[in-house]
């Protein structure tokens, strides 16, 4: 059963989340901000990460670059699920590297196929 990661500052999110992928099958471990985020994935080594933009102490940009920095964590396929829907946003997090960029409202269909595909 695939590990996921779920890096979120608002906590409402981040237990739907949750309990939408534990309710698929999956084993999920949460973070109120980037700063936990990058502590608990270099510790976990998760199968997945999903992690907000926006967020307080460390955003999901320097989540990713600085994950992508060290060989344990630099191939773990990585969803940002954010508000910012700007084309430039979304340019971004994929010319990071990221996996998917998953943009707020979402649904728990849609989200759970990012990760399927994600996973693949």
């Amino acid at each position: 059963m695939p590990m996921v990661l779920v890096i979120e500052d608002d906590n409402a999110i981040l237990e739907n989340v949750m309990e939408t992928l534990e309710l698929s099958g999956y084993e999920t471990e949460g973070a109120p901000n980037g700063a936990v985020g990058l502590e608990k994935a270099r510790e976990i080594i998760p199968d997945l990460i999903i992690c907000d933009v926006m967020m307080p102490e460390l955003d999901g940009w320097g989540v990713y670059e600085m994950l992508n920095t060290n060989p344990e964590t630099a191939n773990i396929p990585f969803i940002f699920l954010t508000a910012h829907a700007d084309r430039d946003s979304v340019k971004k997090g994929y010319d990071l590297g990221a996996t998917k960029y998953v943009t707020k409202p979402f649904t728990g269909a849609h989200l759970l196929e990012c990760i399927a595909k994600s996973l693949g």
